[in-house]
């Protein structure tokens, strides 16, 4: 019985994939076809549930990717060098062990992201142009887990949710940052959770299904640990279809529970201990937490809802406690639960479903756990990639009910209205993704749009440093300094810009600054080692020989310190103390090949030929094209 009615309901289900299309048998002679006999074949074609599955979900994949066409030829941005291009784990031979056991991780404990990076590391290297494919198609893959799993909840257009969800410009920002596959993939596994789930809770439960949801879990776990909110969407789920939430369900809810819990807080204490997550600026009080996250709602809402002036970098607010205007957004959010508390008898459960989603999934990211990008701003699109989806479906549900009142008397009224949306939200997306061509566009727009975003000039500033503008850097760091006066990183940027101008007097200025700010080791250690460098080219070795010691007390693992110090022992003949500074810098990095070059040239000014000969040919080894090597090996041996 309970399978017949089953049955039953599936077929009265408009997205039943088991349903087959009807043969069409054609007549042995065919007949002159008319343009109306066409149309009404391809009309029956499309009212097949199986072929108008097909068709919405090719047409959906193609969107996306065509929407996202901008990202194709993207590059890397800030914070692909840390998770990709200069990332040791994707290339060592120990890598996939250290990525899983080892606290190497240049970030929080993202293994099976990781996994993934090694793996496209090895198939196309460092062209970016596969690493945004594999995140432009996950998020294509995203959407149409979107569409099934809404569709088995029963919510109305399923499909046009997954289709806003797919192309909302909001998104963006998950989608072209190759450093954020991490959100795509862990969406990925937390949508086949959930499909599983519901499985499981069906009236054929297996087993199979509750297992299966269960390493999901950890899968998405493992890709980002935000994912811990999803025992709160397994509850949503049980409640939405009236089941009935006893301890047994409970049970079955708390190994979800525990795993989430567990990696939610080896990330507090990986930010806190690993990443630097301490110290002033992140210490609020409990008040000034409620606060930042009860803007951070309104504001996530008002993004999907209104999603103009998306920026990478969103202007950092100020918390007063003792303003009472700044409790104005958690009124507001008390009023809005109170009113669909009160509409629930007409709206039913879907409302409070879809907003306790939005807000359950978004509450590791809204300022209760303090995380290291908070130093930057309190919001950031890709904090709401997964939570979006509770809002947007209840959009979706929403124009879905609305339009098909309509449907009998104006049949073109509800695909006229989608269709402008959609066509509207993926033009938003295709020029919102422009923003993410280049590191130089992102820091760049994002100055356009937020001209107080202090990171953004800092960025640009090391951007224009690496490409040789140094003009440029020098007004973004001096910029950068009316937001943070006397900062001595910024300092020591300044200094460094003039330094490869040749202008050593402005340098050494702004060097002898940085020590008189309060630096920290590596700033002070990286401000005396070019001071070092200036007085040595001035010929004050004695200067610059106590400025290579005193950044080598203040930060011991810099090895351009010690190449430094054994060139300026050298020039003053101090020859076995020289060897000693480039065997320091050879622990630290074996394969320097200068390094080998001048530690040859003490060993040969001591008289030791044979040494001096081994460390020329390592030396060479290393770089081919090291012609002063060559030029004194040549001579040794000759």
């Amino acid at each position: 019985m309970k399978r017949k009615n089953r049955q039953e309901s599936d077929k009265s289900t408009p997205w039943d994939l088991s349903s087959k299309p009807t043969r069409l048998n054609p007549p042995a002679t065919a007949p002159a076809v008319s343009s109306n006999q066409i149309t009404n074949e391809c009309t029956r074609f499309l009212q097949s549930s199986r072929n108008q599955n097909w068709f919405l979900g090719l047409f959906l994949s193609i969107a996306t990717v065509i929407a996202y066409q901008p990202a194709w030829r993207a590059g890397f941005i800030w914070d692909d060098d840390v998770y990709v291009t200069t990332n040791p784990l994707l290339t060592a031979p120990d890598g996939f062990g250290r990525i899983w056991f080892s606290m190497d991780s240049p970030s929080q404990y993202f293994p099976l992201t990781y996994t993934v990076f090694r793996l496209e590391h090895g198939l196309w290297g460092l062209n970016p142009a596969g690493y945004h494919w594999v995140n432009i198609l996950l998020h294509a893959a995203n959407a149409l887990l979107v569409w099934q799993l809404l569709k088995r909840l029963g919510v109305p257009g399923a499909w046009l949710a997954a289709a806003i969800f797919a192309l909302h410009p909001v998104e963006v920002e998950s989608v072209a940052w190759v450093t954020e596959l991490k959100s795509v993939l862990s969406l990925f596994f937390i949508l086949l959770a959930l499909l599983a789930w519901i499985e499981f809770i069906g009236e054929q439960s297996k087993r199979f299904w509750y297992w299966l949801a269960l390493i999901f879990f950890a899968f998405a776990l493992f890709s980002k640990t935000t994912a811990c909110t999803l025992p709160a969407a397994l509850l949503l789920i049980l409640w939405l279809k009236k089941k009935r939430i006893d301890w047994r369900r409970l049970t079955q809810v708390v190994p979800f529970l525990a795993m989430g819990v567990g990696m939610g807080l080896l990330t507090i204490w990986w930010e806190r201990f690993h990443q630097g997550t301490q110290g002033k600026l992140f210490s609020m009080g409990l008040t000034e937490r409620i606060l930042v996250a009860s803007r951070a709602v309104w504001f996530y809402a008002g993004k999907l809802f209104w999603p103009v002036n998306l920026t990478f970098s969103y202007p950092k607010w100020t918390i007063n406690p003792a303003d009472p205007l700044a409790y104005g957004w958690l009124a507001a959010g008390v009023g809005f639960c109170a009113a669909i508390y009160f509409a629930r008898r007409l709206a039913g459960r879907s409302v409070e479903v879809a907003v306790l989603f939005f807000v359950a999934t978004l509450i590791p990211l809204l300022g209760f756990i303090m995380l290291y990008t908070f130093r930057y701003t309190f919001v950031a699109d890709h904090y709401q990639y997964v939570a979006s989806i509770g809002l947007i479906a209840l959009a979706a549900a929403g124009m879905t009910i609305v339009l098909s009142k309509w449907e009998k008397t104006k049949p073109l009224l509800k695909p006229a209205v989608c269709g402008m949306l959609l066509l509207t939200l993926g033009t938003m997306t295709w020029r919102q993704c422009r923003m993410y061509a280049d590191e130089e566009t992102l820091w760049q727009t994002t100055i356009q749009k937020n001209p107080d975003s202090w990171a953004a000039f800092a960025n640009l500033g090391d951007h224009s440093i690496k490409n040789g503008k140094l003009d440029e850097a020098i007004v973004c760091y001096q910029k950068l300094l009316e937001f943070q006066p006397g900062d001595a990183s910024t300092y020591v940027s300044i200094g460094a810009a003039f330094l490869q101008k040749g202008q050593t007097d402005k340098a050494a200025s702004y060097f002898e600054r940085t020590l008189e700010a309060n630096p920290n080791p590596a700033d002070y250690a990286e401000a005396c080692n070019n001071l070092g460098y200036i007085f040595a080219i001035k010929g004050r070795l004695d200067q610059a020989i106590v400025c290579y010691y005193k950044a080598i007390e203040s930060k011991p693992d810099i090895v351009s310190t010690y190449l430094n110090l054994g060139l300026a022992l050298a020039r003053e003949e101090k020859w076995d103390k020289a060897i000693e500074s480039y065997h320091e810098a050879l622990q630290l990095d074996p394969n320097h090949a200068s390094v080998y070059t001048h530690l040859a040239t003490a060993l040969e000014h001591q008289g030791r030929q044979h040494e001096a000969i081994q460390e020329y040919q390592e030396a060479l080894r290393l770089n081919p094209n090291d012609s002063e090597a060559l030029r004194q090996l040549h001579a040794l041996e000759q």
